[in-house]
């Protein structure tokens, strides 16, 4: 099973490694996972749809899953659910492509490690009180951790991929899978696409 997922940038690439580590404990065959980042967003209209059909049709990828964040800068999305249906929209009716969003940024998945973020920032702020994926446009989660890391005693600034990184290092992927519906299905469509049981 080759699958192409396209992620926005570097820090969703960053994740890469630890879904692989988690996928190897629920597979029997692990899915060959290419991981394409799209420079900031996931493209819109006709080039999304070229994209699709240039790795399934030309390359040979078995399907393709689209990851955007809700919070783009823009308001193109107003929630999950609008940023998948426009991307199905703008794709058409492909039986092998998969829309997922990350509500409101990717950020929101590394919220339930905000213990982890504390020491990495040094810095005692609490954690939001919201479940993750609550967290809003208005001061989304990659602001959030921007601002703990500006305001900590660590001295430098969040740094998106390498910090990313450090956060899911050591964590279990299953602590950010439980409180993020999000998440769950993202994972859940990679588990169906390998024949495998979902998480419930």
């Amino acid at each position: 099973m080759k699958i192409a997922i396209l992620v926005e940038g570097d820090t969703e690439v960053a994740f890469r490694d630890k879904l692989r580590e988690f996928l190897s404990h629920r597979v029997s065959q692990m899915p060959r996972l290419k991981f394409f980042p799209q420079s900031g967003r996931i493209p819109k209209e006709k080039k999304l749809k070229n994209i699709v059909e240039n790795l399934l049709d030309t390359d040979g990828y078995d399907a393709v899953i689209a990851l955007t964040d809700v919070y783009t800068g823009t308001n193109d999305f107003k929630d999950a659910a609008d940023a998948k249906a426009k991307m199905v929209n703008w794709v058409g009716n492909n039986p092998n492509f998969y829309p997922h969003a990350a509500l409101h940024d990717f950020e929101a998945w590394l919220l339930p490690y905000w213990i982890t973020i504390q020491k990495l920032a040094k810095h005692n702020r609490r954690s939001p009180s919201n479940l993750p994926e609550t967290v809003n446009h208005q001061k989304p989660p990659s602001y959030l951790i921007k601002e703990t890391f500006r305001t900590g005693q660590c001295g430098y600034d969040y740094n998106k991929p390498i910090h990313g990184k450090k956060i899911l290092k050591e964590s279990d992927l299953m602590v950010a899978i439980r409180v993020c519906p999000e998440l769950k299905a993202f994972v859940n469509r990679i588990l169906c696409l390998c024949d495998e049981e979902e998480i419930f």
